[in-house]
């Protein structure tokens, strides 16, 4: 619960699948999985998955959301195994242009909505 208080923006509950592929420091790809969010915010989103995503991976990250795709990059900052046995992990977005920046802003205005 501590790592949910750390990040300043207001978090939204958000159930979506994922993709990611997991890169090294020098951009070779180390692996790939699907996961589910749990919450996003503008800054970066925590995920579930079934395996553990080390700290030291660089994401590429493809969320499917209704009909739109969103592609963006994270840094992995801490994965914690759940009481369910899955792992659970905080991704924080980097690299994000303006015009992707602009499309999730608007998506995360969907959830307050929601909400």
């Amino acid at each position: 619960m501590e790592n949910y208080r750390r990040r300043e923006e207001e978090r939204y509950e958000a159930v979506h699948l994922l993709h990611y592929i997991c890169l090294d420091s020098e951009g070779r790809q180390l692996g790939q999985g699907m996961a589910r969010t749990l919450n996003i915010s503008e800054a970066g989103v925590k995920v579930e998955t079934h395996e553990p995503i080390e700290t030291r991976y660089i994401l590429f990250l493809a969320i499917g959301i209704e009909e739109d795709i969103f592609d963006i990059k994270g840094r992995v900052m801490y994965c914690n195994r759940s009481e369910s046995g899955r792992f659970e992990s905080g991704i924080e977005f980097y690299e994000v242009d303006f015009d992707l920046y602009a499309k999730l802003r608007r998506l995360i205005n969907e959830f307050k909505k929601i909400v």
